[in-house]
């Protein structure tokens, strides 16, 4: 999660802090492409006997596949999070989930323009990665152009007057990459921040979630499943989808998001618990309370983790939005140590249960509906 303020109007331009005031290094391009992605480090992805897999181990594959140290980080902007991507969608295509990306492919390309330090007109520690929402002419022609990736699929709703109304289920599978090495628990240099737990559990999770619902009955709403890019920089892709969406706007009824699940959160009950940020300000919280959800409020509102997720962006807008997490604030939260070996399979395939049921509930329920007050706060953005 990150803490971001987000214009409205969207603009089209942030400012980040340059790589260079932690020590960021980019690898060379790797020697393998995505098909030897599994050559080059981390377990075989699932083929067609995962059917016979637990959640669990299923879980287990992809997560191992998308913080493998051939990831390098999925750093936006990188080799890394271009394999990344790539993945992402083969597992799309290999569930059998529509394509929504541009020209029948899983791929939104999200067109960015980085000014580097070498032509940037601020202080040597900023640079500037800009979006174009409608035209590459409108990218400085002293930036360096370069196009990164939202993957997309979706499940049409089945129920002729609900159909058109649609939900998004997303998570950002975007890292912070490669930085200077920190010794890790035996003292060996680590310079890899992996992102098991921030996103990779999260985006792990959306894809667990399309195979599931892919082979049941159909939703009565549409589901967009939305993997966004950028987040870390500032809700990057899913500002962009907002921009370009796959469904209207006006015709999306919710947004939900998950983000870090891969521990236990003890303010939250523990084992197979999660929270939802943003419980309280919609009518979303009531039907969880009243289907006794594993899904609890979250713990920590101080924290105001409903305004540090790609949900903001679209309750801003005014639709209906909330994040999935059973982050404990633990201590590898954005460092090398965030690795698959201490994510908890078992838990996250129990948050993934109840997710499912979620999403069952928005895309075949009652809409949701702010609560008087629900979007206090909100006002800030704009």
């Amino acid at each position: 999660m990150t803490r971001v303020s987000i214009p409205f109007p969207y603009s089209n331009q942030i400012t980040l802090a340059s790589p260079n005031t932690w020590g960021l290094k980019l690898l060379p391009l790797a020697g393998c492409l995505l098909l030897s992605v599994i050559a080059c480090g981390g377990n075989d992805a699932p083929g067609l006997e995962d059917a016979h897999w637990t959640r669990a181990q299923r879980l287990e594959s992809l997560l191992t596949t998308l913080a493998a140290d051939s990831m390098e980080g999925r750093r936006t902007g990188t080799a890394g999070a271009h394999r990344a991507a790539e993945f992402l969608a083969a597992e799309l295509e290999r569930y059998g989930i529509e394509p929504a990306g541009d020209n029948g492919t899983y791929v939104q390309t999200v067109p960015m323009a980085r000014i580097t330090e070498d032509n940037a007109s601020g202080p040597r520690e900023r640079f500037t990665l800009e979006i174009d929402y409608e035209s590459w002419e409108a990218l400085p022609a002293e930036s360096i152009i370069t196009t990164e990736s939202n993957i997309i699929g979706i499940i049409r709703g089945s129920d002729p007057e609900l159909a058109n109304q649609a939900i998004v289920l997303g998570a950002h599978y975007d890292h912070l990459g490669i930085g200077s090495p920190i010794l890790d628990s035996e003292d060996v240099p680590d310079s890899i921040y992996n992102g098991a737990d921030d996103n990779g559990s999260g985006t792990a999770a959306v894809l667990e979630i399309a195979r599931e619902l892919i082979q049941g009955r159909a939703p009565l709403r549409t589901i967009v499943f939305l993997l966004s890019t950028g987040e870390e920089f500032g809700l990057l892709g899913t500002r962009y989808y907002i921009a370009n969406p796959v469904i209207p706007l006006h015709q999306t009824v919710a947004d939900l998001q998950i983000e870090m699940i891969g521990r236990a959160d003890d303010a939250a009950g523990g084992f197979g618990k999660s929270w939802l940020t943003g419980y309280e300000r919609t009518t979303l919280g009531d039907q969880l309370a009243a289907s006794k959800s594993h899904i609890v409020p979250d713990p920590r509102p101080d924290e105001d983790f409903f305004f540090r997720s790609d949900n903001v962006a679209f309750a801003v807008l005014g639709i209906p939005a909330h994040t999935i997490s059973s982050f404990g604030l633990h201590p590898d939260h954005h460092q090398p140590s965030d690795e698959v070996g201490l994510i908890d399979f078992e838990h996250m395939s129990a948050v993934v249960d109840a997710a499912v049921g979620l999403v069952r509930l928005l895309a075949n329920g009652a809409i949701t509906d702010w609560k008087e007050g629900g979007r206090e706060g909100l006002q800030d953005y704009w």
